[in-house]
């Protein structure tokens, strides 16, 4: 089946994913472009002037386009949800617009916030509605504290995937191997399975895809090089999926359960989007309120045993004033650090990188 990612948010994805691993070198990580693209682009739909155009830059263009992308890619699945909730101080009026845009994506709601009397009151509810959406995966977002008496609005988007493999590992075929991390070597639980799949081949990167149901899909990548970085840049991984054809794979992987917080306020202001960060942003698409944004706060967990994938993300913007006959396998060991990307149709749902794995104990 042939990969339709769109290159914009491809590119997104990429380029943010390069200022995020640069801040945590030779650690794992997992985020989603999904949901960050989710949380700006709404903003963007409210940002004008410079502002907008930086934001554009960074997303990729077309903000209307992609945010309908992501929404369809977020739609029909059993075992798919997202939410957007906008928590606004009742003095805040938001421009009927904006407040239309966000009602009309999926699982979203405005509600009023006593910001200036009880901030700590605030980051509970909040923390509450992203629990939910995230089935706990996800328990706190914001710290104590992270809300305080200056903020006037407050936009967070969840998402929640569980992927189930069209076709399980086997528990009894899971059996120790090497991992060669950068911690040293040490031995992990790998699942194994010789199965037909997607391999592809090309500029010094293999990558392997393992299908799940409703149209959910997660690739490996490995680098030839071991001491390269374990994610392409975006034009390889094109590169990698128009190459992907059905080959007998003899496949090893670890079981992993990655977590990964992080303020992408710096990394978003590095790639050119830095002015909404600023008492010159201009968001008054949003609210005539003279608003900026303070921090983007994300977080993402994913686990991948012998029945599937679960994944979490949630991000927060707090703005303040301002076949044949078959041939012999190909070894696809996951025994060093690797990248990963679980998609559905045109969204990068979760990207990142195991260099350590965590086993969370067989599926159960």
């Amino acid at each position: 089946m042939r990969v339709s990612l769109r290159p914009d948010h491809l590119g997104f994805a990429s380029r943010l994913q390069s200022r995020i691993a640069a801040r945590s070198p030779g650690t794992g990580l997992v985020w989603s472009p999904y949901s960050v693209a989710g949380a700006l682009g709404l903003v963007a739909t409210g940002a004008r002037g410079t502002t907008r155009d930086e934001l554009a830059r960074l997303l990729g263009g077309d903000i209307d386009a992609e945010l309908a992308a992501l929404d369809d890619a977020v739609t029909g699945g059993p075992e798919l949800a997202t939410a957007t909730g906008l928590w606004v101080r009742d003095t805040l009026t938001l421009r009927p617009g904006f407040e239309a845009a966000l009602r009309a994506r999926p699982g979203s709601a405005v509600h009023t916030a006593d910001f200036a009397g009880a901030p700590e009151s605030v980051r509970r509810t909040v923390n509450g509605f992203i629990a939910k959406a995230t089935r706990d995966l996800i328990p706190e977002l914001l710290p104590p504290g992270g809300i305080d008496t200056g903020t006037q609005a407050l936009l967070a988007n969840a998402l929640w995937v569980r992927m189930r493999w069209v076709v399980p590992f086997d528990p009894a075929e899971t059996r120790d191997l090497d991992f060669h991390a950068p911690r040293g070597t040490r031995s992990l639980p790998m699942m194994r399975r010789r199965a037909r799949m997607p391999l592809a081949q090309t500029a010094g990167w293999r990558m392997a895809t393992l299908p799940g149901g409703d149209d959910l899909a997660l690739d490996i990548l490995l680098p030839d090089d071991p001491g390269a970085a374990p994610l392409p840049e975006a034009d390889t991984l094109t590169a990698l999926y128009r190459a992907a054809a059905p080959t007998e794979v003899a496949l090893a992987l670890p079981r992993f359960d990655l977590t990964h917080r992080a303020e992408l306020a710096p990394a978003v202001a590095a790639l050119g989007a830095g002015t909404v960060f600023t008492d010159s942003a201009d968001l008054s698409g949003i609210s005539e309120h003279p608003l900026r944004i303070d921090q983007v706060v994300h977080e993402a967990r994913l686990r991948v045993d012998e029945k599937g994938a679960e994944g979490a993300a949630a991000t927060a913007v707090l703005m303040p004033t301002a076949a044949m006959v078959p041939a012999p396998p190909v070894g696809f060991t996951a025994d060093r650090p690797f990248g990963f990307v679980l998609r559905r149709r045109a969204a990068v749902l979760f990207l990142g990188i195991v260099a350590d794995p965590v086993d969370p104990g067989p599926a159960g």
